[in-house]
């Protein structure tokens, strides 16, 4: 599907982005674990809804649960449990039960023993709810002797973990994108938001690590100066307008319409999700696994992102993650493209809000 290009301009204005990275897919592994058949009614949710009851359920059980994802084609909740007095109280909530082998303690454990004994740069880890297992990936610059030791380590994890190799290579990618400019590179805006009554906007904390000051044009004019940045661990940054623009709180579309966004939300795994930006415009995709984490290399480790399918390309940091109209993720980075395929990280925008006291708008 074409979408008609827009000037530089309106894409700021508008909110867009681009992401860093491109697919990458769920590994639909059920080894290890059973679905609960005697389900007597099972909601009909939406992805945010679902999201909402997973959060509730894993307060109500209390550790009872291991990790859950939303299944797109039945419209439902998916949620692991480890016992059947679990699957119960699932099925009483409207979700649907599957009883699982590890734990969640189990998982968390086995991420802890990766980042431990198995920071190398080029790798990330993320625990897939529909695999039971935590996903280790790493890149093309892997091997060696460095692969041998990430291979050992997951080996002797067992059954908890799995390896994968990305063909591409992970990294923040600030250049080459047709949005936000400054210091000789270039970045994408994600949302417009609000502080103390005036305007901001959000982007990639590596942009605003290397950038300090925004132009919607390169060598224009600055727009926008920065208020706050943090890289890594996250990876998120807040920049002030400084020049009368416009900032409505919506994003490009690339169409000649635009998606208002009213809120920020939580991501779920399996969650139909948005992407735009001005380098490969609109792209849609899927959550594959949340808590991500990933090394760039450098010491540039981050954590807590969410790891979708959707793909983008160079230029794209900083720019928008949404589904239908609430903001969901910031480009970080990631690998590959719109024809290779990859894996793509994005840092969640509630915690960059929280962060900031800013709030959508």
């Amino acid at each position: 599907m074409k979408h008609r290009r827009i000037s530089r301009k309106r894409a700021l204005t508008a909110g867009s982005a681009v992401v860093a990275l491109a697919a990458a897919g769920v590994t639909l592994q059920t080894a290890n674990a059973s679905e609960d058949t005697a389900q007597p009614t099972v909601r009909t949710l939406t992805a945010g809804a679902a999201g909402e009851l997973a959060s509730t359920l894993d307060k109500t059980l209390a550790g009872g649960t291991a990790g859950a994802y939303y299944d797109a084609d039945t419209k439902s909740l998916v949620v692991n449990v480890l016992d059947r007095a679990a699957a119960e109280q699932v099925r009483t909530a409207g979700g649907k039960a599957r009883v699982v082998q590890h734990s969640t303690a189990e998982l968390l454990s086995a991420r802890q023993t990766l980042t431990d004994r198995a920071t190398i740069p080029g790798t990330s880890w993320a625990v897939d709810p529909v695999s039971n297992k935590v996903v280790v990936t790493a890149d093309r610059t892997v091997k060696g002797a460095a692969l041998d030791k990430l291979t050992a380590v997951v080996e002797k994890l067992g059954e908890k973990t799995e390896l994968k190799r990305s063909a591409g290579e992970f990294k923040p990618l600030i250049a080459g994108g047709d949005a936000i400019w400054g210091g000789g590179g270039r970045c994408s805006l994600g949302f417009n938001v609000v502080k103390g009554g005036e305007p901001y906007f959000l982007t990639a904390g590596h942009c605003t690590e290397s950038i300090t000051s925004w132009s919607d044009a390169q060598g224009g004019a600055e727009i926008g100066a920065n208020e706050g940045s943090s890289f890594p661990e996250n990876d998120y940054g807040l920049v002030k307008y400084t020049s009368d623009v416009e900032h409505p709180s919506e994003v490009d579309l690339y169409n000649g319409s635009t998606q208002p966004i009213t809120k920020a939300g939580d991501a779920t795994v399996g969650m139909a999700v948005t992407r735009s930006g001005s380098t490969t415009q609109v792209h849609d995709g899927e959550v594959t696994a949340l808590d991500a984490t990933v090394n760039y290399g450098n010491g540039d480790i981050v954590n807590g992102l969410i790891q979708t399918t959707v793909c983008a390309e160079p230029g794209d940091s900083g720019g928008s993650l949404f589904s239908e109209d609430t903001a969901i993720g910031l480009t970080s980075g990631g690998s590959g493209d719109c024809s290779s395929g990859g894996e793509t990280f994005f840092q969640p925008v509630p915690e960059a809000l929280a962060a900031y006291g800013a709030e959508i708008g």
